[in-house]
């Protein structure tokens, strides 16, 4: 019977497979509320801000009510909606109400909200009659201003996150190991599909599987670093067009032991692939993941040529990104081959 197959570190999207369980200091979310409401679903963040305007018009829709029925403008609105001759005695007698127009609840609530959004109709106003409705105006202001201020940098932090640039940096869906200079190699290849490059693009991989040590300890998750071979020096790629990224099985090398027989029996071996550069346009960073179980690594197997001459100019043919063809390897391990030539 088949062994199941072991969960994924990480997704062929990037996505992270971790489930965050028993969290007691909930109140750590708080303390970073704008990184909080970026995190949000786009559902729960526009309803936050529907609610924030919501709730900021009704108190302060209920502060000019209470303003007004303070100063009596209520009972002089009452009089006047039913004795028009005797709001004109009214007017001549000299009251001045702290907002003109406000009869009731509902037409407090349509001044705030005429306030803090900047809609003015004309029908109703502050007076200079009480310098309390001129605070609250200028408070209810610098509140809407606040409010709409964390709307907008929400909104931009969203729409401009850096896993939207990732999403046109491709990685090839099986990995392959074959020979390269004489020496086994494990071999994938990424690419940009966007003009706009990737500045200070660097790429490194990890080994992620479980491991016990010799005091007994199991890790589950046990991240180990693997070399990447670059001419140039450093992990950093010219990210122009796609390449194809190696890394030479040694004996430093956590796939030194593993041969075509034996490597789809390493259910529990992981290889996270990690690509991180600037974008060119925004110089935002940015970070591209992906992984390879056991059976999406192909032995004896090489990438296909997709980038050709045509015209003075260089054509990239995408619909073969991750075609490969079968070549001479070896069916032994790195170590098996190394001491073979050692022999010779």
């Amino acid at each position: 019977r088949a062994r199941e197959r072991r969960a994924r570190f990480v997704g062929k999207n990037g996505a992270c497979n971790v489930a965050h369980k028993n969290i007691r200091e909930q109140g750590r979310f708080l303390q970073d509320v704008f990184t909080t409401l970026v995190d949000l679903k786009w559902p729960h963040t526009l309803l936050i801000f529907t609610m924030s305007f919501l709730c900021s018009w009704l108190l302060f829709g209920m502060v000019w009510w209470l303003i007004a029925f303070a100063h009596g403008d209520l009972d002089h609105s009452t009089r006047l909606q039913r004795d028009p001759t005797e709001g004109a005695v009214g007017s001549a007698a000299g009251f001045v109400p702290c907002v003109t127009s406000i009869h009731s609840f509902t037409s407090a609530f349509l001044f705030s909200i005429e306030v803090q959004v900047t809609i003015g109709f004309g029908g109703r106003m502050v007076t200079e009659e009480c310098p309390a409705a001129i605070l609250v105006l200028i408070v209810q202001n610098i509140v809407g201003l606040v409010i709409n201020a964390i709307m907008l940098g929400c909104i931009f932090m969203k729409t401009s996150q850096a896993h939207r640039r990732a999403e046109t940096l491709i990685f090839s869906k099986h990995a392959v190991i074959a020979l390269r200079e004489g020496r086994l190699c494990f071999m994938l290849r990424v690419g940009d599909l966007r003009k706009s490059m990737i500045i200070s693009a660097t790429i490194r991989m990890q080994v992620v599987k479980k491991t016990a040590s010799l005091e007994g300890e199991v890790v589950p998750l046990n991240q180990i670093d693997i070399q990447m071979e670059n001419p140039v020096g450093g992990n950093s790629i010219f990210l122009v067009s796609p390449l194809i990224i190696y890394h030479v099985i040694d004996k430093n090398s956590p796939l030194y032991d593993i041969s075509p027989m034996n490597l789809h029996h390493h259910e529990d071996l992981e290889i996270i692939v990690i690509l991180e550069g600037v974008v060119e346009t925004t110089g935002i960073t940015t970070q591209a993941r992906t992984s390879y179980l056991a059976d999406e690594i192909l032995w004896g197997q090489r990438f296909v040529p997709i980038v050709a001459e045509e015209d003075g100019r260089y054509s990239v043919d995408y619909s073969k990104f991750g075609n490969t063809v079968k070549v001479p390897t070896p069916s032994c391990t790195a170590r098996q081959l190394e001491e073979d030539k050692s022999i010779m």
